[in-house]
C-alpha cells in the first residue's frame, strides 16, 4: 500500500511542476517548470499568508541566464548560435543513451514513499507543448526538444538544428503546410523564447524562415490560419502574415499590440510591471472571418480581456464580456469554438488569486470554465469550477485532504477543444484531462492526475487502466482519434465518447528534459542516472531494454558510487535528499531509499539545524580526494563527515554539520571539492540587487574570497576542481555579457581560471560564443570540455588568455545543462534539457 501522506506530497510536487513567478518574457527564457518541494500542507500554509516562496524557487532556471538584468537583447541566442557555427568542428561522435523507452511505471523500482510507480503514466517523454494532425501524420512541438514527425508509428525528429528547439505551436494549413511557432509560452522558467515561426512546404524534410526579426525575443501560443493569412499570438501581441510561400520574407505585421488601437501605447499589470499584450489565444469562427482574440497574461492587466476582428484579423475591436465571466479577474484564458461556430468554450483562469497567493479553498486558481452560444461577448454560462470537475467525476484530486483541486496551476497548463463532429463533446486540460458529452452539464476525468488512490487501485497498482501524465498542454483531433500533450509527452485516445483509456505514445519521442547525470558501474557496464524536470530520476542499466524510474516527481542533482553503481543519493527539491544502496529497487513494500536531507523543507522529518535557502535544483559534490566525503549547499556548507553510504539524517541527529555560512538570504549555485571545498553563491539571485561570490576551506580555514573588479557579476553555474591540484579551479558562468544585458555590471566572459586556490584569476573564454555557460570537466588528457545552452565545446588546458575553442561533435541545438566523466574516465556524459543523455568518447 502507497504511503498517502507521500502520495499527498508528491502529487503537489508534480501538480506544482511549473508553478513559478516569471519575470517579464525574455528572449532567454519565457519564464520554471518545477514545484516547491514542500508538504502539501505547508505550501497552502504559505499560500494563505500571502508568501508563496513557491514562485521564486520555480524561477531560478530563468533567472541563472538573466541575472543581473530582468531581460535580455533579442539577437542574444541567434548571434550565439551563429558564432557557434563559424567554430572549428573538433573529431567526436556524440551517440543518444536515452534511445530506450523510459517507463515511469516498472514493477520492482515501487519504493513506498519515493517512486512514483504504478501511477499509470506508462513511458513518458519530456514537456510537450504543441500538436497538429495532417491525415494519418502527426506532429509534436516539445518545450526544448523541437518538432517530432509520427508516421507509421514511429517519431522522428525534424528540427535538432534549428536555431531554437523551443516550441510553442503547430498549425497544418488547407495545402498541408506545417507551420511551427518558436518559444514557449507557457510562461515557465525553464520555456525559452523563440526566433519567430518557421514554414515547411514538404512534410518537415526542409524549413524556411517566415518573416525578419519581428518575433524574436516572442513566445508563440498559437498559430491559425485565416482566408490565406496566418495569426501568430504571440507574448507582446497578435501578428499577421500572408500564408503564400512567395511572401515569406515580407515581414509580420502586427494587429493586435501595445500603441496599436483598440490596445493602450503600455500593457502593465498591478504595481506598474510591463507585460507586452500578452495574447493567451486566438481562435477564428468556422466559416466566416470573424476573429476573436484573448489577451490574457496571467496575472490580469490594464491590457488584459476579448477582442474581435470581422476582416479576418487585420483590424480589432474590444469586446464587453456580459454573464457569468468576470472578464476583470481574467488571467490566461484559452477559447474554443465547435465546428459550425455555433458554440464557444473558454477556460478562464483568476488573476486575483495569482497575484495575491490566494486560492479557493487554497487549492486552485481556476475561475472557470465557461460556454456562450452567441459569441465571445456573450452572455456567459459558467459550466465548470473546481468542484464539479474534482467532486463525483473519477478525478484523483477528488481527495480533499490533498488541499488542492482542479486548476491549481491554471496559468501554466491549459487546453480546451471541441470535438468536430459533436458541439457538446469537449475537451479539458488542467492538471488532468476532463471531458464533457453535455456541453458542460457534467464531466469525467478521462486523464486522471495518477491511479494512486482510485478505487482501481484497491485491488493494486496495475489493475488501473493507464492515465496520461499530468499537467496538460497541448490537444488535437485526427485518425478518430484526440491527441494530448502533457509533462510527460504525448498520449492518445479513440475520440468517440465511452472509448478506452489514453494510451502512450511516447516510445522514440526522446525529450527527457535532464537537469544533472552521473554513472556508476555494475554487472555488464554502468548503470547511468539523471534527474530531470516532473520526470523524477532515470536508471538505464547496462543490457537493459527500457529505463526506469525509482525515484519520482522532480529530479535534481546526483551522486553515483564509481565503484558500485546501485549506490546513488538522489535529489527532490530544495537539496531533499535520499539514499539507496541497491539500484532503487523495491516490491512497493520494503523502502529501498533513505532520506539525508539537511534541508528545512525535508519530508520525514525536519532536522535541526536545517537549510532555509536551498536552491529549487541544489548542488552536492564528492570529494574528488575522498569519495565517502560529501559537500552539499543551501545557504550553509553542509559537511557529511566522510560518512559516505552511512551517511545518516533526521530530525534529532544528523552526521551532516554545518561547515560555512555564505549569508543570510544567500544560496549556494556550485560547488567543487578536491580535498579543499569552493562554492559559489548567489544572494539577491534575481536582477533585484544581485550579487554573486565564491568562499573555500583552501589553506585551511573558510573565507569569502576577493574578486577582481574584471569578474563577471552573473550567476556562477559550475565550479570544477582539478582532481589533481587543489589550488587549481575553473568556475564557469551562465547569462549573457554585458553587451546583451544592457548592465555593465554582467561584465565580460563565461569560464575563469585560477591557479593559487583564488588569490587571481584569469579569463579563458577565449573565443567561446556569448551564451550561457553550464558546466566544464577536465579531462586526464588535459582538455577542457564546457558544456552551454547552445551544445558543448572544447579547447586544450593551459593555454590561458589564448584559449583557442572548437566545437566538440554535433548535438540537437539543445541547453546541455551538466557533463559528467564516466567512472573510468573513458567517456563524457551530456545531460541536454530537451533532448536526454549522450555520451562521446573523451578526448
Amino acid at each position: 500500500m502507497k504511503n498517502p501522506q507521500w502520495r499527498s506530497r508528491a502529487g503537489l510536487l508534480w501538480l506544482l511542476a511549473a508553478l513559478g513567478l516569471v519575470f517579464a518574457v525574455t528572449p532567454v527564457l519565457a519564464g520554471s517548470s518545477t514545484s516547491n518541494g514542500k508538504s502539501s500542507e505547508r505550501v497552502l500554509k504559505d499560500a494563505g499568508e500571502g508568501t508563496f516562496d513557491v514562485l521564486e524557487q520555480a524561477n531560478q532556471y530563468g533567472e541563472a541566464r538573466t541575472a543581473p538584468a530582468d531581460t535580455v537583447d533579442a539577437g542574444a541566442f541567434s548571434g550565439a548560435y551563429l558564432d557557434a557555427k563559424n567554430l572549428p568542428l573538433f573529431p567526436g561522435t556524440w551517440s543518444e543513451i536515452t534511445n530506450k523507452p523510459y517507463n515511469s511505471d516498472a514493477q520492482g523500482y515501487r519504493d513506498p514513499v519515493w517512486s512514483n510507480s504504478g501511477g499509470g503514466a506508462g513511458n513518458v517523454a519530456g514537456r510537450m507543448t504543441a500538436l497538429a494532425v495532417d491525415g494519418s501524420t502527426v506532429y509534436a512541438g516539445a518545450a526544448d526538444g523541437g518538432v517530432w514527425k509520427r508516421s507509421g508509428g514511429t517519431w522522428t525528429p525534424l528540427t535538432d538544428d534549428a536555431p531554437t528547439l523551443s516550441i510553442g505551436a503547430l498549425a497544418v494549413d488547407p495545402s498541408h503546410g506545417l507551420w511551427v511557432g518558436t518559444g514557449e509560452a507557457n510562461t515557465s522558467s525553464d520555456s525559452y523564447a523563440g526566433v519567430g515561426v518557421l514554414y515547411s512546404g514538404d512534410g518537415g524534410a526542409n524549413f524556411s524562415r517566415v518573416g525578419g526579426n519581428e518575433l524574436d525575443n516572442h513566445t508563440i501560443g498559437r498559430l491559425v490560419y485565416v482566408n490565406g493569412a496566418i495569426l501568430a499570438a504571440t507574448s507582446q501581441g497578435l501578428y499577421r502574415h500572408s500564408a503564400t510561400p512567395t511572401t515569406f520574407s515580407d515581414p509580420w505585421t502586427p494587429v493586435l499590440k501595445e500603441g496599436i488601437a483598440p490596445l493602450p501605447a503600455v500593457c502593465t499589470q498591478s504595481g506598474g510591471v510591463e507585460n507586452h499584450a500578452f495574447v493567451s489565444d486566438v481562435a477564428v469562427k468556422p466559416n466566416s472571418s470573424v476573429v476573436d482574440v484573448v489577451v490574457g497574461w496571467r496575472a490580469g492587466s490594464n491590457c488584459n480581456g476579448m477582442y474581435e476582428s470581422t476582416d479576418g484579423g487585420q483590424t480589432f475591436s474590444p469586446i464587453t464580456v456580459t454573464g457569468a465571466l468576470n472578464e476583470g479577474d481574467m488571467g490566461r484564458t484559452t477559447i474554443a469554438y465547435s465546428a459550425t461556430g455555433s458554440r464557444l468554450y473558454a477556460l478562464v483562469q483568476s488573476a486575483g488569486m495569482f497575484n495575491h497567493a490566494r486560492t479557493d479553498q487554497g487549492g486552485t486558481i481556476l475561475q472557470g470554465v465557461y460556454r456562450s452560444d452567441t459569441g465571445i461577448g456573450g452572455p456567459w454560462t459558467k459550466v465548470a469550477e473546481w468542484r464539479n470537475l474534482q467532486n463525483n467525476t473519477g478525478s484523483a484530486l477528488g481527495n480533499t485532504s490533498h488541499g488542492y483541486h482542479p486548476g491549481v496551476q491554471a496559468w501554466y497548463n491549459q487546453f480546451l477543444a471541441v470535438d468536430p463532429a459533436n458541439a457538446n463533446h469537449v475537451f479539458l486540460g488542467l492538471e488532468e484531462v476532463f471531458e464533457s458529452f453535455n456541453g458542460g452539464a457534467t464531466w469525467k476525468a478521462a486523464g486522471p492526475y495518477w491511479n494512486f488512490g482510485l478505487p482501481c487501485s484497491a485491488n493494486g497498482l496495475d489493475s488501473c487502466p493507464p492515465t496520461t501524465h499530468p499537467d496538460q498542454h497541448a490537444v488535437a483531433f485526427g485518425n478518430g482519434k484526440v491527441y494530448v500533450g502533457n509533462d510527460g509527452g504525448v498520449y492518445s485516445r479513440d475520440l468517440n465518447a465511452g472509448s478506452s483509456s489514453f494510451a502512450s505514445l511516447n516510445v522514440g519521442l526522446n525529450t527527457l528534459q535532464y537537469y544533472y547525470a552521473d554513472a556508476g558501474p555494475v554487472a555488464g557496464g554502468d548503470a547511468i542516472w539523471g534527474g530531470m524536470q516532473d520526470n523524477g530520476t532515470s536508471v538505464l542499466n547496462p543490457g537493459a531494454s527500457v529505463m526506469v524510474s525509482p525515484f519520482g516527481g522532480d529530479g535534481g542533482d546526483n551522486i553515483v558510487d564509481h565503484t558500485n553503481g546501485d549506490h546513488a543519493v538522489n535529489e527532490y527539491v530544495d537539496l531533499d535528499m535520499a539514499l539507496t544502496t541497491n539500484g532503487g529497487r523495491s516490491d512497493g513494500t520494503v523502502p529501498s531509499y533513505r532520506e539525508i536531507s539537511p534541508s528545512c523543507f525535508a519530508f520525514t522529518y525536519t532536522p535541526s539545524p536545517c537549510d532555509p535557502n536551498a536552491r529549487f535544483i541544489a548542488p552536492f559534490e564528492p570529494d574528488a580526494a575522498n569519495p565517502a566525503h560529501w559537500v552539499a549547499g543551501g545557504e550553509f556548507v553542509w559537511d557529511n563527515q566522510g560518512k559516505g553510504w552511512d551517511t545518516k539524517c533526521g530530525a534529532t541527529s544528523c552526521d551532516w554539520k554545518i561547515a560555512y555560512d555564505t549569508g543570510a538570504g544567500h544560496s549556494i549555485t556550485a560547488i567543487g571539492v578536491n580535498s579543499s571545498t569552493y562554492v559559489a553563491w548567489c544572494g539577491p539571485c534575481n536582477s533585484a540587487g544581485f550579487a554573486r561570490g565564491i568562499a573555500t576551506n583552501y589553506g585551511g580555514t573558510w573565507h569569502a574570497l576577493s574578486l577582481p573588479s574584471s569578474f563577471p557579476n552573473r550567476f556562477i553555474q559550475a565550479v570544477t576542481v582539478d582532481p589533481a591540484n587543489s589550488a587549481h579551479v575553473y568556475v564557469v558562468f551562465n547569462g549573457f555579457s554585458r553587451r546583451w544585458t544592457n548592465t555593465f555590471s554582467a561584465g565580460e566572459g563565461h569560464v575563469f581560471e585560477t591557479t593559487n586556490g583564488g588569490a587571481t584569476w584569469t579569463d579563458i573564454s577565449g573565443n567561446l560564443p556569448d551564451v550561457p555557460g553550464d558546466d566544464i570537466v577536465l579531462t586526464g588528457s588535459g582538455k577542457l570540455v564546457e558544456a552551454s545552452d547552445i551544445g558543448v565545446f572544447i579547447a586544450s588546458a593551459g593555454q590561458g588568455s589564448a584559449t583557442s575553442w572548437s566545437r566538440l561533435g554535433t548535438l540537437p541545438n539543445v541547453s546541455v545543462n551538466d557533463l559528467q566523466l564516466s567512472p573510468d574516465g573513458s567517456y563524457i556524459i551530456a545531460a541536454t534539457h530537451g533532448r536526454g543523455l549522450w555520451k562521446i568518447a573523451t578526448p
